[in-house]
This record gives structure tokens, C-alpha cells and sequence, in this order.
């Protein structure tokens, strides 16, 4: 699961993430309405990614005070009834008093730099087959800290669904972990050239490695090592459209190495990090653009499997 180190801000009290499962790709034929595009007014085959997102539960509520060193973590708020799947996830208290821990917030008000939502995903409404559901941090939006607390208290306990955090036409940015390849050579993990073929000592290989003295290899030169498998951001993904029932998407036959979207999804414009199932975050655009709004007018329901 990728995490978030910085969130956009915003002025709108709101949760400013959410998350979902990869199910796959698939195009759509829709209206360009962009105004400076060569293609303005035409209708273009865009390809697309399609995420389920089923809701998202609010289990507890994490405020920050400022610390020596940056934020510190004040006290966590958990609301009584927790999932099961929370408890395989992390430690939880044993007597959980949300009550005495929201007023505890309260009377140190002045104390808190930030309050955050702490959520978690419910693979079970997904074509997932997990049980232990993704627990994460949220920001949330407002002009002070006490818009933010009283946001949190309003959701503590409820669900978040997609089309209340997204829009469709809006820009985000999209985090996961991508496709782990393992150890490989320099010219896969590099593209580093390949050796003439006369070359003694094989041609997939870095040739001399420097001088006898220092005996090491400089941080600069082509290495082998890990290539894949890291967490990367990729930032304004155009949000195409965000639905409630998941038949308006899934392919016949249902996307291959998931299956059907059993109920809300979201729409993005392109490819995005990691394999088919993987965990995908959803954050504000850092570096927003203007908003753009395509006309989708026909959506690819062909079956994906192969012949």
C-alpha cells in the first residue's frame, strides 16, 4: 500500500482522498471539448482505467500537534463497533472510549495542528478475494482545525463514497505500488547498451567497472538490483466519470484477472501504476490544472478474454 507524504490543500471541508482496486483497462469513444485541441469538437477513442471503489469506512479520527521535530501524533479516536478485518490489520485499544477521546480533542484545541480521518477500504463489496482490509490516512479540507474536527465527528463511524470526494472533470493524482519484476541485469533495469559480440566476457554486462583503487563501485555506475515493486505518483489523472453501478463498465465476461465491479467505480483517463487488484490511492492534484469535461459517448463492453 503506497503512502502519502503531502496533500494538497483546500478550503472545502471534505475528505481529500480515497482509494480503490485496479480492475483493468478498456477504451471509450467521447466528444473532445477541449478548446485548444487539434481534435476540438471531434469524437476520439480515449483508453481508460477502470477502479472499483466500494465505500469507505470511517474507523477513528488521528489529531496532530506540533512537535520538536514536526507533527506529533496527539491521540487517535476509534469508534466502538470496529470491523473484524481492522483488528487482523493493526492493534486497536482494548476499551475504546470515543467519547472521552473526543473531548480530550476538544479541550486541547489549541493544541492541535491537523486532524485526519483514519479509514478503511471493504474488500469484500470488491472482486477482491482478501479479507484484511487496507487501513490509511486521509486529510481532510478546511479553513481551520475546528471545520476539520467537526467534519470528522459528522462522519466517525459512516461510510464515504466516491462521487462525494470526486468530480467528475477534475484532475487528481494517482499513487500505488507498481508490478514487482525482481532482480534484474543492467540492460533490462537500466537500458544500458548491449556488448559488441565479440566482447569476451559476455555482451549483458557493464564492461569495466572503474579503476583498481577504490575498490568499489561508484554510486553512479549501472548496478543490478530490485526493478520494480516501488511506490510511485503519478500526478493529473482526469476523472472521465464516477458511477454507482458497476454493470455500465465490467466487460463481458468480466475484466480478466478480476472479474465484474460489483458497485461504485471510478473512471480515469489512461493507464495507472501496478497490477491488476492492486490497492490504488486517490489524492487531490498538487499541481491542479484547469478542469476539462469529455462527453463520453460509447463505452467498450467487448469481452477482454482471449479467443
Amino acid at each position: 500500500m503506497p503512502r502519502i507524504h503531502s496533500w494538497a490543500e483546500s478550503k472545502e471541508t471534505l475528505a481529500l482522498g480515497f482509494a480503490g482496486y485496479k480492475a483493468g483497462m478498456t477504451h471509450v469513444l467521447a466528444i473532445d471539448n477541449r478548446k485548444n485541441s487539434p481534435t476540438s469538437g471531434l469524437e476520439i477513442a480515449i483508453p481508460v482505467t477502470v477502479i472499483d471503489s466500494p465505500p469507505m469506512t470511517v474507523a477513528g479520527i488521528r489529531a496532530y500537534s506540533a512537535g520538536y521535530f514536526g507533527s506529533t501524533a496527539f491521540t487517535d479516536v476509534y469508534v466502538k463497533e470496529l470491523s473484524p478485518g481492522i483488528k487482523r490489520r493493526t492493534t486497536v485499544p482494548k476499551t475504546i472510549e470515543t467519547e472521552k477521546k473526543l473531548a480530550e480533542v476538544e479541550g486541547s484545541i489549541a493544541r492541535i495542528k491537523d486532524i485526519r480521518l483514519i479509514v478503511h477500504t471493504q474488500p469484500q463489496m470488491a472482486s477482491v478475494s482478501k479479507k484484511v482490509a487496507d487501513l490509511m490516512e486521509i486529510a481532510i479540507g478546511g479553513k481551520d482545525v475546528k471545520e476539520k474536527l467537526e467534519y470528522a465527528k459528522k462522519v466517525l463511524g459512516k461510510e464515504i463514497n466516491a462521487e462525494d470526494v470526486l468530480k467528475t472533470g477534475k484532475f487528481i493524482d494517482v499513487s500505488a505500488v507498481t508490478k514487482g519484476k525482481g532482480y534484474e541485469g543492467i540492460i533490462k533495469r537500466i537500458g544500458t547498451r548491449i556488448q559488441p559480440r565479440k566482447t569476451e566476457k559476455g555482451r549483458r554486462h557493464g564492461g569495466t567497472g572503474g579503476a583498481w583503487t577504490p575498490a568499489r563501485k561508484l554510486w553512479l555506475w549501472p548496478l543490478p538490483g530490485q526493478l520494480g515493486y516501488h511506490t510511485r505518483t503519478e500526478f493529473n489523472k482526469l476523472v472521465l466519470s464516477v458511477g454507482k453501478d458497476g454493470k455500465d463498465v465490467t466487460p463481458a465476461g468480466g475484466f480478466i484477472n478480476y472479474g465484474a465491479v460489483k458497485g461504485s467505480y471510478i473512471l480515469l483517463y489512461g493507464s495507472v501504476p501496478g497490477p491488476i487488484k492492486r490497492l490504488i490511492r486517490i489524492s487531490p492534484a498538487r499541481r491542479p490544472k484547469a478542469d476539462e469535461k469529455l462527453e463520453v459517448t460509447y463505452m467498450d463492453k467487448t469481452s477482454k478474454q482471449m479467443a
